[in-house]
């Protein structure tokens, strides 16, 4: 690869620095080859890590001169999402590792997609997970590929992450940032809700993070085969979000993907609202908080 270090200066954050290496290298493939991308930039090597505690590391010094990035036995997209995460960090040069020499991230690290106001240790793994999942999935390649989906469908989904060599998580995640419905996809974990990802349009879901999947879900009917996506169905609306009162529900979907360790995803859809309906709703919104609060 002709890329080099020289290409990114001055890029520190996650888009500048994939930005970067898009024009550099314009004509990536699909999977992103991320190890010759590693060696072009200034990693010597990447080794096996072998421990349950810390699912990655990258051993450095202080002028970021070269790099070793250590990386956790397991499947190859899991592998690739940590690669790519330890060489974000290497390349971001306001990335100071928590003890001299390094960084050693836990899996928890690479799921994070939020940081705790103040916390810069959380604000670090935000980043380099945000390049990881931008470098593996170029926006340009992924709206190419997502260009054929049309309806959503957890399919799709399956699809990315086979052909980007990424974690179905990683691809859901991508998928719902991309795709043009009002769109969400829940992670559970032996029944219990463990992550959401929604796009802007959808509304705030009101299962909170450990509470079980709702009773009335299509998750909780017997039918589901492992790894094949059920068909979609609607569902009742106030399982899932906020529906108000003397409003009119709007319709939600359900599709569900079984794995064989416990975890799912569960895709929720609502219906496009008709721009003369969601003018109406605007206006009925308003006649209402008028007529109760006393205004005329």
């Amino acid at each position: 690869m002709p890329i080099s270090r020289k290409d990114l200066a001055d890029a520190g954050s996650p888009e500048a620095l994939v930005k970067r290496i898009l024009k550099a290298e314009p004509n990536l493939p699909v999977p992103v080859p991320i190890q010759e991308l590693c060696v072009s930039l200034g990693i010597v090597k990447t080794a096996d890590f072998d421990t349950e505690e810390f699912e990655g590391g990258l051993v450095t010094d202080a002028k970021r001169s070269e790099g070793t990035i250590l990386v956790k036995r397991g499947g190859e997209p899991r592998r690739r999402f940590t690669i790519a995460h330890e060489l974000g960090h290497f390349l971001m040069a306001h990335h100071v590792p928590d003890q001299p020499g390094g960084f050693l991230c836990k899996s928890s690290d690479l799921l994070r997609v939020q940081a705790k106001e103040g916390d810069q240790r959380q604000r670090r793994e935000v980043e380099a997970n945000r390049f990881a999942a931008l470098v593996l999935m170029p926006p340009h390649l992924l709206r190419g590929a997502m260009a054929a989906f049309r309806e959503p469908n957890l399919q799709h989904v399956l699809t990315l992450a086979r052909d980007f060599a990424v974690g179905r998580e990683t691809a859901a995640r991508a998928y719902v940032q991309y795709h043009p419905e009002r769109i969400a996809i829940v992670v559970a974990g032996n029944g219990r809700v463990q992550r959401c990802y929604r796009s802007l349009s959808f509304p705030a879901i009101v299962c909170a993070v450990g509470s079980p999947v709702p009773t009335g879900s299509l998750y909780h009917r017997s039918s589901h085969r492992p790894n094949i996506a059920s068909d979609i169905a609607v569902c009742s609306p106030d399982l899932w979000i906020d529906v108000k009162r003397d409003l009119r529900a709007p319709a939600l979907y359900e599709q569900i993907y079984c794995q064989q360790n416990g975890f799912s995803m569960i895709l929720l859809c609502l219906e496009p609202v008709p721009e003369d309906s969601a003018e109406e709703r605007k206006l009925e919104e308003g006649w209402r908080y008028r007529f109760h609060s006393g205004r005329r």
